[in-house]
């Protein structure tokens, strides 16, 4: 099968494809006498890995860790439980630290609620909370 066929069976652009190629996600394909690229099941399911993989997050160096594995013809089910159990690790911090910070949020929209809404100045009203937050923080955010 030709990149189109490939692109359609896997829903990966062709752009996309020759990218995976160029840096090494994919293996570069054979070659039709005409140059063209030439793909067959084995390519659709390889694809298929990878597509499932940046559908949950891993990151390119790991689909290859994965991917460079299967072709020394090891199995890569443990690393790839190990990169899904740290993924879900990851999230579950991400997730805490959202809520702490939906908290903080509606904890500072409801004391604002509380100050005029008219001070140009920002002196006396919710900026100026907003601005003590970040005084306070000591900048360790951009």
């Amino acid at each position: 099968m030709q990149i189109r066929d490939l692109a359609k069976a896997t829903g990966v652009s062709p752009k996309t494809i020759r990218y995976y190629e160029e840096i090494g996600v994919l293996p570069p394909p054979r070659r039709a006498p005409n140059g063209y690229r030439i793909y067959d099941e084995e390519d659709v399911a390889r694809l298929q890995l990878v597509v499932g993989a940046r559908r949950l997050d891993l990151s390119l160096d790991e689909i290859k860790e994965i991917i460079a594995l299967r072709e020394r013809g090891e199995a890569p089910c443990r690393v790839l439980l190990d990169r899904l159990r740290e993924k879900a690790d990851e999230i579950a911090a991400r997730i805490r630290e959202l809520k702490r910070l939906e908290g903080e949020l509606r904890q500072l929209y409801e004391l604002g609620l509380t100050f005029p809404t008219d001070d140009v100045e920002g002196k006396h009203c919710v900026c100026h909370l907003v601005s003590e937050g970040a005084r306070s923080e000591g900048g360790k955010q951009a």
